[in-house]
């Protein structure tokens, strides 16, 4: 028997008719268009041809010393920042605790980290302490040009923009060091690259140097193989290995922002896919635990047997890269090394794969094997690219390899103010230390200052601290006000 659906069909009767259904459609794929951003942050296209280096801009005071964008962008840059601060009180009450004695007066800080709305609150805060900066970015593709026009404008010499090439990246890193009758005299530095080019240039501006705060696993990476070398010759503070650092915005920070990076530049949906992770450090436990909780099936690769029995623990399947590469639906690196995933890896990829990293490094994918006659690039979107095999196989590779979340998509305000207030602090450690305190070597931040830091954001929570009694102290060898944790947590 034919089965009937009258009362079906007078529902499709009710449905816009044919010229309606074209409008509907005309709205949606234009809103879709109007609400699609790669990377949350404003640009105005009529700019883009034109290099920063070529342009002559100045503020509103008349200074012309930095280089970005748009100095224009600068009134919608300040809200970001605005809004930015709201979620960031632990590190505007530092800056107010502190602002009258000034602790920084005289510092000559030069930094290089991700220019957004976050770190824009911390490098205001260091002004507003005393600080004089000269700032540039960490990454080619993470700088808010919007938030850099806003420090341009607050008088910030900042040289920065979306989209820089590896000889712009270098050339603004020279200009914040190079400047006639300026001397750095403390370095803020997210990857080490900005200490690098000063041990490769400018060697003698480490006469004056009073430290070096580093808050990446590459960074630090680099600082430690100067020490065993004997050449580090100012002290420096290791902020990544921070309890306020490591446990909290590479751990909370990843486990958002990799979803994030993710749905706006693939819309990908992670129910069933299967995903490899390589690494299990606190970015890589937040990586897995985002995306099981999302339904994926979440595969680990490590060198360390600890993290591997960590990660077995959490549920999750420990496997060699090579073991799963042909059946993975997303491939993200999470290491801090290079040549994690190969071109052997990528030959073997599935049709669609998508591979991106989520370590400070550029150096995870081997994505100059990629540059070769045979493979088509093709620009999906911003910082999309497929990658074309001969025989039409696609990868999708995200922002060239580079840092996802800062690259594609933003990072949560609350947990960058942890960061940014133990940067904050290191730094004025390190300036106001008497000389002698701090060698020629990497330390870590003092832990009466990483819970100080943890203090001051738990009024945003309401967070009340349960007090020792004295008795209680005394059994557990503590002091009632801290530390509480001991050097090696």
């Amino acid at each position: 028997q034919q089965i009937q659906f009258a009362d079906d069909m007078q529902e499709f009767t009710k449905f816009p008719t044919k010229t309606g259904r074209r409008s509907l459609s005309r709205s949606i794929s234009q809103s879709s268009t109007d609400s699609y951003s790669s990377a949350a942050s404003y640009t105005d296209s009529s700019d883009d041809e034109v290099s920063p280096r070529e342009k002559q801009q100045t503020n509103s005071k008349g200074s012309s010393n930095f280089c970005v964008k748009n100095i224009k962008q600068a009134e919608f840059g300040r809200r970001e920042i605005e809004i930015a601060e709201q979620d960031m009180s632990a590190l505007i009450s530092l800056r107010k605790r502190a602002q009258g004695e000034k602790p920084l007066a005289g510092a000559k800080i030069v930094g290089c980290t991700h220019i957004t709305a976050q770190t824009a609150v911390l490098i205001e805060t260091l002004c507003a302490l005393g600080a004089q900066c000269r700032w540039s970015a960490c990454n080619i593709y993470s700088t808010q040009n919007e938030v850099a026009a806003a420090l341009a404008e607050a008088g910030v010499a900042v040289f920065a923009w979306k989209g820089e090439s590896e000889d712009d990246f270098w050339w603004c890193i020279d200009r914040c060091v190079n400047m006639d009758g300026w001397q750095a005299n403390m370095i803020l530095d997210d990857g080490g690259d900005l200490t690098h080019w000063v041990y490769k240039k400018y060697p003698s501006v480490f006469k004056k140097i009073r430290g070096i705060v580093e808050e990446s696993v590459t960074g630090v990476h680099r600082l430690y193989q100067l020490s065993k070398a004997g050449k580090l010759c100012v002290p420096a503070m290791n902020v990544n290995d921070s309890v306020t650092k490591q446990k909290f915005d590479n751990l909370y920070c990843c486990r958002e922002s990799i979803l994030d990076g993710l749905k706006r530049t693939t819309d990908v949906m992670f129910g069933g896919k299967q995903v490899v992770v390589c690494g299990y450090g606190e970015v890589g436990k937040g990586c897995c635990a985002a995306l099981k909780a999302l339904g994926a099936i979440v595969y680990v690769t490590e060198i360390d047997p600890i993290c591997a029995l960590q990660a077995c623990m959490d549920g999750f399947r420990v496997v060699k890269l090579s073991e799963v590469i042909r059946q993975v639906d997303v491939v993200i690196t999470c290491t801090g090394n290079k040549n994690v995933v190969t071109r052997e890896h990528l030959d073997r990829m599935k049709n669609s794969c998508i591979v991106c990293n989520m370590g400070h490094s550029n150096t995870e994918i081997d994505v100059t094997s990629l540059r070769t006659p045979e493979l088509t690039w093709e620009r999906v979107r911003s910082q999309v690219d497929h990658i074309i095999w001969p025989d039409g196989k696609r990868v999708v590779l995200l922002a060239e390899g580079r840092l996802l979340n800062l690259s594609c998509s933003t990072v949560p305000t609350f947990v960058l103010s942890i960061t940014a207030t133990t940067q904050a602090l290191a730094l004025i450690e390190l300036y106001n230390a008497p000389e002698g305190r701090y060698k020629q070597d990497v330390y870590l931040l003092p832990k009466k200052m990483d819970e100080y830091v943890a203090s001051l954001h738990l009024p945003s929570f309401d967070a009340h601290l349960t007090e020792l009694t004295d008795d209680q102290a005394k059994y557990l060898g503590l002091n009632k006000n801290g530390p509480f944790k001991p050097n090696y947590y």
